[in-house]
């Protein structure tokens, strides 16, 4: 990191990022569902607002994406509007929108925020506005040779997404989900990003340095493969939990090797995380469902609507009935 620069928001932190997500018409529905809802999912999941997001427009109206679908925003761009992380999204038609009021409005945030970066086209306007010189960055695979050829002082590289210093960019929609998850996770942790994964049945996490085009082998990148197996048996037996040395054995290791792969990897015991995964399916069945306390203790593997009690109230600090007249 250059000494002037600000420290990352890659880090393992929880203070809560104040995030700006700028969207343009034209943008991908998928781009920015990949940029803000794993996000929201995080927040859910962490039972606390750790990722404080808003979305903006230029002109404060609701931005048209590709498929036709509106995007709601709260109000328009104010470049003078602290945030922490601004995000800025586009697709086609990026060449109408690369104002000098707009740009100057870029640089402007960019330099009191702590991060800022560009999803697909944004990267266009992000490169325009002059943040991306003598940075690496990435573009969506059919723009990387204009890309390269427009902004000369830049080292584009065809990885899925690149983190450059408080500079982030992403190739497209499905890269910009995995960008999100390594947020979630240097931030708040493996355990968190794994549930935010699980949320969208989403089991394709790649290295960020993986080509584009690469076909994904749906694996948990630089992370032992027993350690998947096991939270794949623990998924399996939620209402009937395994014992930690039969998740192991199933897994063809002993219990303290698992428990070492556990502490390494996810940084808590699989015992710990057993419970958390138990306890966060009953945390959606109190707040999703009308499901009777009784039926979501025996769902979750719990001997006694009592016991299920007990365990819920120190995982999340209150009463899963009083969770649910909250919620």
């Amino acid at each position: 990191m250059i000494k002037s620069e600000k420290p990352t928001i890659f880090r393992a932190e929880r203070s809560p990022l104040k995030v700006t997500l700028l969207v343009f018409s034209g943008s991908s529905i998928m781009c920015v569902a990949s940029a803000v809802d794993p996000l929201r999912a995080a927040n859910r999941i962490a039972g606390e607002i750790l990722f404080d997001f808003r979305l903006v427009s230029v002109t404060g109206e609701a931005p048209v994406t590709t498929c036709g679908l509106p995007v709601a925003v709260s109000g328009r761009f104010d470049a003078a509007e602290p945030t922490d992380v601004l995000v800025v999204v586009a697709g086609f038609g990026t060449q109408n929108y690369a104002t000098s009021a707009l740009l100057s409005g870029l640089r402007r945030a960019a330099r009191t925020a702590r991060a800022c970066g560009g999803v697909e086209a944004g990267t266009w306007l992000v490169a325009r506005a002059g943040l991306l010189e003598g940075r690496s960055a990435t573009t969506h695979w059919e723009d990387m040779e204009d890309f390269s050829s427009a902004f000369p002082g830049v080292d584009v590289r065809p990885d899925r997404y690149v983190i450059d210093g408080p500079v982030f960019t992403s190739g497209g929609a499905s890269p910009t989900f995995d960008l999100m998850l390594h947020l979630i996770r240097t931030r708040l942790g493996m355990a968190v990003a794994l549930d935010v994964a699980s949320v969208f049945i989403y089991d394709q996490a790649r290295a960020a340095t993986d080509a584009q085009p690469l076909v994904s082998l749906g694996r948990l990148d630089g992370y032992d493969p027993r350690l998947a197996q096991a939270i794949r048996l623990m998924e399996a037996h939620v209402d009937q939990p395994l014992t930690i040395e039969a998740v192991a054995k199933r897994a063809g290791v002993t219990a303290r090797t698992l428990e070492s792969i556990f502490r390494k990897s996810i940084g808590e015991t699989p015992g710990a995380y057993y419970l958390r995964l138990r306890l966060g399916a009953a945390r959606r069945l109190v707040v999703d469902t009308r499901v009777a306390m009784a039926d979501i203790a025996g769902r979750t593997g719990f001997s006694s609507a009592a016991a299920f009690s007990r365990a819920f109230s120190r995982a999340f600090g209150e009463a899963p009935v009083k969770l649910r007249r909250g919620w």
